[in-house]
């Protein structure tokens, strides 16, 4: 029985999941997968795959997906992942009481070659200003779609809001109110079971990372944070994820929700928190592996609904 890996550029998580996995006696093996083009319904030999970079190779997705109609089971759910964006999570975590800054989504500032005027005749012109004034100075603009902090610029007047916006493209841009924080908490978790809430600082110039101190942050806040991380990862059917929250003033604002590749490279994690990923990211592997169990259907919206 085999689990395939998926990777990129990152080497340390991958290696130390196949080294880890195929050290634990349980019948399971874990290798790199080899692909270099795919026949219909070609036999998939893997019961699991630990998708690392599907996000970024469209053939990976496809794969995945002929994968899932044989009974693979895909981590994360690479149909999931087509239907998601960050301010859909925004919208959710709300609903699972979770505190959101103001937010709000704008249309591209341009459009795939076809679209013309005609194409665009259900869109209003863009009051700025009003958006403007409803999430305040400073504020983020964010991609709805991506992941790492990649175009993520932070916006102190509408001249600074009119340059990065005509410098989007075509990704599709969201305007957030700034949240100050006491505390800035990164919640990796893993199968909607494993979670560590760990102090993390965003901040270019700040302590680079996550705090290699665990009890750093107070055992309440750390216990509230994973639990919302939980709730929010079972709500979405994320078995890897990494979400961000802001505590203030005894709230958690959600920050940055919908990670489907998040970082557990070493040089992120270090020492304090690289085994725990690994280690917990293995059991679920081989658990899965062992259960016969296919990618699950992806969340409904009569199911993600809160009333």
């Amino acid at each position: 029985m085999k689990i395939g890996v998926l990777r990129g550029r990152e080497n340390s998580f991958p290696d130390a999941f196949i080294g880890k996995v195929n050290s634990m006696g349980r019948g399971v093996f874990a290798e790199h997968i080899h692909l270099g083009g795919t026949k219909l319904n070609e036999p998939v030999p893997y019961r699991v795959v630990l998708d690392r970079i599907g996000h970024e190779i469209p053939y990976y997705s496809v794969y995945l997906k002929m994968a899932a109609l044989q009974g693979t089971y895909a981590i994360n759910n690479t149909f999931w992942r087509n239907a998601d964006d960050k301010f859909f999570g925004y919208a959710i975590a709300e609903k699972l009481g979770i505190a959101e800054p103001k937010t709000m989504v704008l249309p591209n500032f341009q459009y795939v070659e076809d679209v013309n005027d005609e194409s665009l005749r259900n869109l209003w012109p863009i009051d700025f200003q009003m958006y403007a004034d409803y999430v305040g100075f400073p504020c983020f603009m964010k991609p709805a779609f991506g992941g790492g902090w990649r175009d993520v610029n932070k916006i102190h007047n509408m001249d600074e809001l009119m340059r990065h916006y005509q410098a989007s493209g075509q990704k599709t841009m969201m305007l957030q109110e700034a949240v100050t924080w006491d505390i800035y908490i990164r919640i990796p978790t893993i199968g909607r079971k494993h979670v560590r809430a760990i102090e993390y600082d965003p901040r270019p110039g700040g302590m680079g990372g996550y705090n290699q101190d665990y009890d750093a942050i107070p055992s309440r806040i750390r216990d509230e944070a994973e639990e919302l991380s939980l709730r929010f990862n079972k709500a979405l059917g994320y078995d890897m994820n990494a979400i961000e929250l802001a505590y203030k003033d005894g709230r958690y604002y959600g920050i940055d929700l919908t990670n489907y590749t998040p970082d557990l490279d070493y040089r992120a994690l270090k020492d304090a928190h690289f085994p725990w990923a690994v280690e917990k990211m293995a059991e679920f592997a081989v658990e899965k592996a062992l259960s016969g169990e296919g990618t699950p259907q992806p969340p409904t919206a009569a199911g993600l609904m809160v009333r």
